[in-house]
């Protein structure tokens, strides 16, 4: 038995429960999760709208990104090692045990090293948010000189997605407050705008999840890329549209991390609390306006 975070059907709210952790497949990791980030999806499951999201039907475990060590391998793994440390984002939302546990399973496809010189701790604050920043900025293509808008520049995801794009050679102005701007020129923005502009860019990587407010800042035949939501942009004015959502993808994650401990991409933390008191971090992520991620600690 261990513990962990659970949305029910008869009972939605994130709830710590001991449950039983899935049999080990083949291919499978199980993980003794060090930290865990609690992220803006995690809260919707308290009114439900995160099972109907997500087509849920049974117990589901919450939690996307993680760290942990290994603890057991499946028959057909290679790469991992009973004591590795590791990075994941559990990608699979039917899982009835995730990364809000003491311990998970998870398949390898989901998990990389963890780099030396990264905090297993803070690092935990990366997987989901830093793969989702890098499927929209390669949803845009190679930079060849344009001009980008990032939207929640100052945001988990936003924020590295300024970084990833700065260093693939767009330009890019960040959108966030003032009090923002020293992180947002320091991520790799060449700008700071604290409102929404006209057309005047060649793209933006909407990661504040405003899609038909943030369209207009696109120049007509320019491109968009927001993630999914119930009112998602739709083309205007020639603009190419996409929407997209996280996927697993280990080798992107590996190289994720790395630009982590090289210090290209900066690890935030909003702050840390015990998984018994995960209560206290749902509430502050619900309540928005966070700078990096709240942790669970098991």
């Amino acid at each position: 038995m261990t513990l962990a975070i659970v949305s029910k059907p008869d009972n939605p709210a994130p709830t710590l429960e001991e449950v039983t952790l899935p049999a080990l497949g083949p291919g499978d990791l199980r993980v003794r999760v060090t930290a865990a980030s609690v992220d803006p999806v995690d809260t919707l499951y308290a009114s439900g709208l995160g099972r109907t999201i997500f087509g849920l039907t049974g117990t589901a475990g919450l939690g996307w990104s993680l760290t942990g060590v290994v603890t057991e391998t499946g028959a057909d793994v290679t790469g991992f090692s009973v004591g590795d440390p590791i990075a994941a984002a559990h990608l699979d939302v039917t899982a009835p045990v995730r990364a809000h546990a003491e311990e998970t399973v998870l398949p390898t496809a989901f998990a990389r090293p963890l780099p030396d010189g990264l905090d297993p701790v803070d690092a935990a604050s990366l997987p989901v948010n830093a793969l989702t920043a890098a499927r929209m900025l390669d949803q845009l293509g190679p930079a060849g000189g344009r001009t980008l808008l990032v939207t929640g520049a100052a945001g988990s995801v936003g924020g590295y997605a300024v970084a990833l794009a700065a260093r693939a050679g767009w330009t890019v102005t960040g959108l966030a407050r003032e009090s923002d701007r020293d992180f947002v020129l320091r991520a790799g923005a060449r700008e700071l705008a604290t409102e929404l502009p006209g057309p005047s860019f060649d793209a933006v990587l909407d990661a504040a999840l405003l899609h038909a407010d943030a369209i207009p800042a696109a120049r007509d035949g320019g491109a968009f890329v927001g993630l999914s939501s119930a009112s998602a942009a739709k083309p205007e004015r020639g603009i190419d549209v996409g929407i997209v959502n996280v996927e697993p993808d280990s080798a992107k994650l590996a190289e994720l991390l790395d630009l982590a401990a090289s210090g290209v991409l900066e690890l935030r933390v909003a702050g840390r609390v015990p998984l018994t008191e995960a209560a206290t971090a749902y509430d502050k992520v619900a309540a928005g306006g966070q700078r990096g991620r709240w942790l669970l600690l098991p």
